[in-house]
């Protein structure tokens, strides 16, 4: 079995779905996408994305001694209908990556123990790579044929559509990169009409500004008022563009269970009571923690505002003198929305 045959093979051993190789120059196209995106403003409030576009246009110049990129994929799809939430307004809606716990911990153990092995089979060097370096993962993923970025902008694919975290592994070894997958597509305009801010101003384009994962995990203070309304029950990320694309129909169920679950649709009131102290211990261990409580709560004040649950008021009125302006001000947006106590 050669090399590139049995490190996939390995991979799927550890949980992965998919592995697949290109090389790190494989992207060319990615500065001027990145850069069109940035000089258009649609990246907001993330200026990392600015400030270090040089690695995250051009992988080769993250590590200029790697030849090769492994790209791998590991599913999360819900055992569930991540959109049925959306009809309890006194629920809170919770993005199904962020049900279990965090993703970064768990790909990248396994990024590391499928690195290791390919140094003691072949030897070379290696580094991993999950979400938090500058590297294009899902332009890498595209170019190394694990899929396609759909006209969400997100990697799917026709093998198990487009619940999946990607991690990468960069090695000095030569390994033979794989055909780039092409467009599946088609006319299908399912996840840009189902999005409830019109985030997406031409397919394959995305303005972060009006998205409600980056509004509920990246944006700091108010959100603008015109768009919260359509945030619904929203309170950390949303999964409507992914949980319409047709190509799901091949996905299976995410196989590790710490993906599952374990945060659910809790009521509204019951987040909304949550001191810091009390929210650290709730979501330890989940990446939900990492927005901390002010900004969680202020979106689970919008979410109550939203429910037309009048009894709900209440819980809203009780934030008004909250120290942080951005969670009093969501109160007395909620308290509005759900008018006279």
């Amino acid at each position: 079995m050669s090399l590139k045959k049995a490190v996939i093979a390995r991979a799927h051993e550890e949980g992965f779905v998919a592995a697949r190789v290109c090389r790190p120059d494989a992207v060319p196209d990615v500065g001027a996408r990145l850069s069109a995106f940035v000089e258009a403003g649609y990246h907001g409030q993330m200026a990392w994305m600015a400030e270090r576009m040089h690695w995250r246009s051009d992988p080769s110049v993250l590590w200029p001694e790697a030849r090769s990129v492994l790209m791998l994929a590991e599913s999360y799809a819900p055992e569930h209908d991540p959109l049925a939430v959306l009809q309890r307004p006194e629920l809170a809606a919770v993005s199904v990556y962020a049900q279990g716990r965090d993703y970064h911990d768990i790909v990248k153990k396994r990024l590391k123990r499928l690195a290791r092995w390919l140094i003691a089979e072949a030897g070379g060097q290696v580094k991993v790579f999950v979400d938090t370096a500058p590297v294009p993962e899902k332009a890498l993923g595209a170019a190394s044929g694990l899929g396609w970025q759909g006209k969400h902008t997100n990697l799917v694919s026709r093998d198990w559509g487009n619940w999946s975290f990607l991690g990468s592994i960069f090695t000095t070894l030569e390994l033979e990169p794989d055909p780039p997958e092409v467009d599946h597509c088609g006319s299908c305009r399912a996840c840009l009409d189902v999005c409830p801010t019109d985030a997406f101003p031409e397919p394959y384009k995305l303005d972060a500004r009006r998205c409600i994962s980056y509004l509920t995990i990246e944006h700091k203070g108010p959100v603008p008022e015109d768009l919260r309304a359509a945030m619904g029950n929203r309170i950390y990320g949303c999964d409507d563009c992914l949980a319409v694309c047709p190509w799901n129909k091949f996905a299976a169920a995410a196989s590790d269970l710490r993906y599952h679950g374990a945060v659910g649709a809790p009521p509204l009131a019951e987040l909304a009571a949550l001191d810091d102290a009390a929210f650290r211990a709730r979501f330890s261990g989940s990446p939900i923690k990492r927005i901390g409580r002010n900004r969680f709560v202020r979106n689970v004040l919008y979410a109550i505002g939203n429910s037309g649950v009048a009894d709900l008021r209440n819980v809203a009125a009780g934030l008004l003198d909250d120290p942080d302006v951005a969670v009093a001000d969501a109160a007395a947006w909620a308290c509005a929305q759900l008018g006279e106590g």
